[in-house]
């Protein structure tokens, strides 16, 4: 595909869930072929994570709307890994492969021959991505990876959730989406490396490392001051008033990010006398005073409808929004605009398309483009095993 920014590379997913596979569809969208590699029979856990599941045309449902997440721009291949002629045609692949990308359990892929160890010299071109819970190295590396795992484990558990509350994961698999993230920078990095050099490389990719490279701010104030951050709801730790408040018939987030926004927000809200207050006209005090200054704005928002303080708020240039649900946030005339709900035919659906998330990459020379829905287990294990690899290979 002569428009799409990766339409020449060829990766062989190996993944499963949400991090790897997540990866591999944005590269997908970019153009790449991509190649779904599942056991035979059983295919990605995700396709079973529901309900709810894709309404078939005929027979049982076997697509989840977790697994259509993250497997668009794909092709799907059977192998039985304990079949020798299976193995040889995935080997055959690999061959004719950019990039593979595998989240198996540290040195899981060895029994098979498949380990990166010992292709490298076999395919010194191949870029592999690895992605586990805890890494190649360090005294859990044998140790499965789940998203909620890594939220706990890295920290993130810790500062999520209402103070003195019990401690809160994130409500979507957010250290799976951005190692997906992270795999598609490293993979993109060592492709150049490769186009430079000739030569491949192993990426090691850990969902706890990619959590702990999350705390960012949280993260290295624990650094410079010795205490670790604490659970404090939807309050920010070094911006006040920066929070989710309570108003008349809702909820609504104020984001105030300097004074000068502070105090036109206090002239919107009826207390001017909170911008002149001593105890709170710089941020560094409002910290220090945080209990008595949103204990005040919250008192008086409750006078005030959302939509009132929400066209205030945009009409003096004053940071906040909304509180959507996913169906708000989805159906929204900002999401239209941005085509962020889209459409894909798809046979084995019975209305004949499935509605996915588009892509938020926008790009003026090379767009994303969306060619092939999430497929079925093992639809296209003779096109990719016959057609596609070097006949002379199997």
């Amino acid at each position: 595909m002569s428009n799409a920014s990766l339409g020449n590379l060829r990766i062989l997913d190996l993944s499963r869930i949400l991090a790897g596979p997540s990866c591999t569809q944005m590269l997908g969208d970019l153009g790449a072929d991509i190649i779904k590699i599942e056991r035979k029979g059983v295919g990605d856990d995700t396709r079973t994570w529901g309900p709810p599941f894709v309404t078939p045309k005929e027979g049982r449902a076997t697509e989840s709307a977790y697994y259509l997440a993250a497997n668009r721009n794909k092709r799907s291949v059977e192998i039985d890994f304990n079949d020798p002629e299976d193995l040889a045609r995935l080997l055959a692949l690999m061959e004719t492969a950019d990039v593979v990308v595998e989240n198996f359990k540290t040195g899981a892929l060895k029994k098979y021959g498949l380990d990166y160890s010992q292709l490298a010299e076999r395919l010194p071109r191949l870029v592999w991505c690895s992605i586990t819970g805890f890494g190649q190295t360090g005294p859990n590396a044998h140790r499965p990876g789940y998203d909620l795992l890594a939220q706990g484990f890295g920290g993130l558990m810790s500062i999520t959730g209402e103070a003195g509350g019990e401690p809160m994961k994130v409500g979507v698999g957010i250290t799976d989406l951005c190692t997906g993230l992270h795999a598609s920078v490293a993979i993109l990095a060592a492709l150049r490396h490769r186009d430079a050099t000739g030569e491949g490389q192993l990426i090691d990719l850990a969902l706890a490392d990619v959590q702990m490279a999350m705390l960012a701010n949280q993260g290295t104030n624990y650094l410079t001051s010795g205490t670790s951050p604490t659970r404090a709801g939807n309050q920010h730790p070094n911006i006040v008033p920066y929070q989710v408040f309570e108003v008349r018939d809702g909820h609504v987030i104020v984001a105030v990010g300097n004074d000068e926004q502070y105090k036109r927000f206090c002239g919107l809200i009826g207390r001017p006398d909170l911008a002149e207050d001593p105890r709170f006209v710089t941020n560094p005090l409002r910290i220090e005073n945080r209990h008595e200054i949103v204990s005040l704005i919250a008192k008086t928002l409750l006078d005030i409808t959302r939509d009132d303080l929400l066209k205030g708020m945009e009409e003096k240039g004053i940071p906040g929004g909304p509180i959507n649900t996913v169906g708000e946030a989805l159906e929204s005339d900002q999401a239209r605009a941005r085509g962020m709900k889209i459409e894909m035919a798809q046979e084995y659906a019975q209305s004949g398309s499935v509605s996915l998330i588009g892509n938020p990459i926008r790009m003026s020379r090379t767009p994303v483009t969306y060619r092939f829905a999430p497929p079925k287990l093992g639809t296209d294990t003779p096109l990719a095993f016959w057609a596609d690899a070097q006949p002379s290979k199997i």
